[in-house]
């Protein structure tokens, strides 16, 4: 059966041609006051981009994701792959965070905090107005031949987009690898690591491509969000949503004539001037109603406000709004989807913080050594080897640490090393040590033991460990 024409939007998408080609989004330059609070929005998550490798507490990076060396640190903590649990328990937190406020909210990370959405709106977008012009100069632009107008335009935007995004590559890398080892690459200069300068150049190839070529394409096929909204979003989730109610009236839209009574003759207040999809950067028109290629940017609302403050008729045609809300006039509740996630999310996010309270600076493990069995020595002194590994998760190095026996009265030894052992940094500490115990204390074969690490006699960390010994027969 053939799709009404009203309908065929939800057939296809908004940046595809009907021939399957690209239709290039040509977007007019968006002006009000989200646009305004969006821009400020933008300019603290930028700065926080682009300062956060280089921000340093307690020594340690404010933000890292070493992945080649295993190492991280998130808000100046340090972890380790001894805390993978951590990073576990907080990307869940973030999937339910995420999940919440999409059911609450819609697609709001999208349109405000996504980076792609930033550096694509506020940061690209923005050069090619100022180079090209607003929607119908670039439209003309792209159509004119190559001359040498076009020629300036298009290889000043190249020139600057390049630079740009070989500034977020090196930013990219210094989550990556630390800034300070990206610092000391840059001093020693580009060919002294060819294949970080290799690396490099992937990167802002790729970041070049997205921004200026693929652009809204990522939002509306790479990116698995959009597809998600539609098991996530209800009746009651808050959307950039168009008042159908008021917009179409009982005889649909209709272009604005000046001292027409529209009221009388059934009109509504959309005056079907387009420029709600003129300001889309996914091509979309909102009056269709949710779809997925839209951001909830708002770029529509300040458009349409600013058209109906022109003629005289109330804003908020397109504004946020649940369809309940429109439909019935309902406000804003609470549901009880809502109520559980954020039940999970305050488990989760409690749990963490208790862990992390729990966390030690150092991390042991004891473990006997394999294929190694007791041994009977004099004074009926049962003797087993173990090797040991001290893992600090601080920059600062430790020193003068100590092992004990907590659990039993023995004696432990330090094998190949001083009776202290130094951990550095972020760094481990390996050996062997012998645990002698006298069989009277022993309670069969098989004993856990406790075993207390000391810094400057300041316990730090314990551990415990299988003890063997012979089987009592009593």
């Amino acid at each position: 059966m053939e799709t009404p024409e009203n309908e065929v939007f939800r057939d296809s998408i908004g940046t595809i041609t009907k021939e399957g080609k690209r239709a290039w989004v040509f977007t007019k330059k968006p002006n009000g006051i989200f646009y305004k609070y969006r821009k400020w929005v933008s300019y603290v998550l930028l700065s926080f981009l682009f300062l956060s490798p280089f921000i340093k507490v307690n020594g340690n990076q404010f933000l890292m994701f070493n992945v080649l060396e295993r190492r991280f640190n998130i808000f100046g903590f340090p972890f380790l792959p001894q805390d993978f649990y951590l990073f576990v328990i907080s990307m869940i937190i973030l999937v339910v965070f995420i999940t919440l406020f999409t059911v609450a909210f819609g697609r709001i990370f999208c349109g405000w905090i996504c980076p792609q959405t930033i550096f694509m709106e506020m940061v690209f977008r923005r050069i090619e107005y100022w180079i090209e012009g607003d929607r119908g100069k670039q439209i003309r632009l792209a159509k004119q031949p190559w001359n040498a107008e076009k020629i300036r335009k298009k290889g000043l935007k190249l020139i600057i987009f390049l630079f740009i995004s070989f500034l977020i590559a090196n930013v990219f890398l210094a989550y990556l690898i630390g800034s300070d080892k990206l610092i000391s690459y840059i001093t020693d200069g580009p060919f002294s690591h060819v294949s970080t300068l290799i690396s490099l150049l992937i990167f802002t190839a790729v970041f070049y491509f997205v921004f200026a070529w693929f652009r809204e394409q990522v939002c509306i096929i790479a990116c698995p969000y959009g597809r998600l909204q539609g098991a996530l979003l209800d009746n009651k989730s808050i959307i950039v949503a168009y008042d159908h109610k008021r917009g179409e009236g009982s005889s649909g839209r209709k272009k604005f004539r000046k001292n027409e009574d529209r009221e009388a003759l059934g009109y509504g207040d959309c005056i079907d001037c387009m420029q709600c999809v003129h300001v889309c950067p996914t091509g979309i028109d909102i009056r269709n109603g949710t779809q997925l290629e839209c951001v909830n940017c708002t770029a529509c609302i300040d458009e349409c406000d600013s058209i109906m403050e022109s003629i005289n008729l109330p804003k908020g045609l397109i504004r946020y709004a649940s369809e309940d809300n429109i439909e019935k006039k309902a406000p804003f509740k609470l549901t009880a989807r809502m109520k559980g996630y954020i039940a999970v999310l305050t488990i989760l996010t409690g749990l963490l913080v208790g862990m992390l309270f729990l966390r030690n600076d150092v991390e042991a493990t004891i473990l006997r050594l394999p294929g190694q069995l007791y041994e009977h020595k004099e004074n009926n002194i049962i003797s087993n080897v173990y090797t040991y590994k001290l893992v600090n998760k601080t920059t600062n190095d430790i020193e003068n640490v100590t092992f004990k026996l907590l659990s039993h009265k023995g004696t432990l030894k330090l094998v190949a090393t001083k009776d202290m052992v130094f951990v550095p940094g972020q760094g481990i500490a390996k050996g062997t040590l012998f645990i002698e115990i006298n069989n009277a204390a022993l309670s069969g074969d098989r004993n856990k033991i406790e075993i207390g690490i000391f810094k400057n006699d300041e316990l730090i960390e314990t551990t415990t460990a299988n003890f063997l010994g012979p089987r009592s027969y009593r």
